[in-house]
């Protein structure tokens, strides 16, 4: 297994690692706004914070030669459910229509720096051939 931090996202404060790779396995930790210093103005505005994980995501992804196709599984921890239509779409946005990946959805009473919202994607790259 790899283990990584990535330079977009400040060094975790706590023990974790923002990235595992375990064979065709790429797990993400937990994703908010606070996160990263250019989601830091998004934190209180859901769509704002959902774009900034989202952008996180789509970056941390790619670093690793992946897309929001490979992703197959999505968590996503929100401080208000109701925030869901708010946030729907716009994570709409970054999958192709029809191709999404199995999903929960769950609301939690805290988030880390106050966020609204903290996303966590497993993906798998394609076999190697």
């Amino acid at each position: 297994m790899n283990y990584h931090n990535i330079s977009i996202l400040d060094a975790p404060s706590s023990p974790f690692s923002h990235v595992v790779e375990a064979g065709e396995l790429v797990c993400l930790a937990g994703q908010v706004a606070a996160d990263g210093p250019a989601g830091r103005p998004a934190l209180g505005n859901i769509a704002a914070e959902t774009r900034a994980v989202m952008e996180q995501i789509k970056q941390t992804l790619a670093a690793r030669g992946l897309g929001f196709g490979a992703v197959i599984r999505v968590d996503i921890h929100l401080v208000d459910l109701d925030d869901m239509r708010v946030v729907d779409p716009i994570y709409a946005e970054y999958f192709a229509p029809g191709r999404f990946p199995a999903r929960t959805c769950v609301e939690v009473r805290r988030l880390f720096a106050n966020s609204r919202i903290e996303v966590t994607v497993l993906a798998r790259r394609a076999p190697a051939a």
